[in-house]
Formats: C-alpha cells, sequence, structure tokens
C-alpha cells in the first residue's frame, strides 16, 4: 500500500537549517542558520507582531529563526527595542529578508544526531 500523502509531505518538506550570510553596511559578514518557515510558525509571527505590518512580521520571524550552527537562538524577544532603535534599518532589513529568503539551494546544516527523523 502507498504511504499517506501526510507522509509524503513531511518527508518532502526538507525543514533542515540553511545558512544565510548576510553583509553589513560595514562589511562585517554575519552568519546564520535559518529552517524554512512552516504555516505555524508565520501564524505565531502575526500573532506576536501585534499588527499588520509587514516589517513587524518580519522582526518577529528573525527574532524566533534565526539560529548559531549549534541551533541556538540569536536574538530574545527582548531584543526587539534594540533592533528597531540601535541597528541601521539597512542591516535589519538584510537581516529580516535573509530570514525571509527563498528556498534557493544553500548549504544546509544537520543538527540532529540521527538520520531516523522520528519525532
Amino acid at each position: 500500500m502507498a504511504g499517506r500523502l501526510i507522509d509524503k509531505l513531511k518527508k518532502a518538506a526538507r525543514l533542515d537549517p540553511v545558512k544565510r550570510e548576510v553583509e553589513l553596511e560595514s562589511g562585517e559578514v554575519i552568519v546564520m542558520w535559518v529552517t524554512p518557515l512552516t504555516a505555524a510558525e508565520r501564524e505565531r509571527a502575526k500573532k506576536d507582531a501585534r499588527s499588520d505590518d509587514p516589517n513587524a512580521f518580519a522582526l518577529q520571524l528573525l527574532i524566533r529563526k534565526a539560529k548559531d550552527d549549534k541551533g541556538t537562538p540569536l536574538f530574545s524577544p527582548g531584543d526587539v527595542a534594540d533592533l528597531k532603535n540601535a541597528v541601521r534599518d539597512s542591516d535589519l532589513q538584510a537581516l529580516m529578508l535573509a530570514v525571509l529568503g527563498g528556498e534557493e539551494e544553500e548549504e544546509t546544516l544537520d543538527m540532529k544526531s540521527s538520520d531516523d527523523g522520528a519525532e
């Protein structure tokens, strides 16, 4: 019997972290790892943004999804004010765009200890 469609979709999702490099105005390159966006993450970011402003939404995604190579978040919810007030807008926009980036092939990182994918 063929597998269930939901199982095929989950397997095809490829939700492994992808390396994103962002060059800041200063010339420094920031490296972060981001997983593809899921519907649940989108809903939560919209709720946390408390606004229809696309920048507020993108900022929430940046806070939630930008991680280092070990899977540790690069930002916390308490960083929102600093990101808005103490970071160049062009740098912040570049970081948010990197999180929202497309599905282009980039280096992926296996943060799992095994390949069995069981939850």
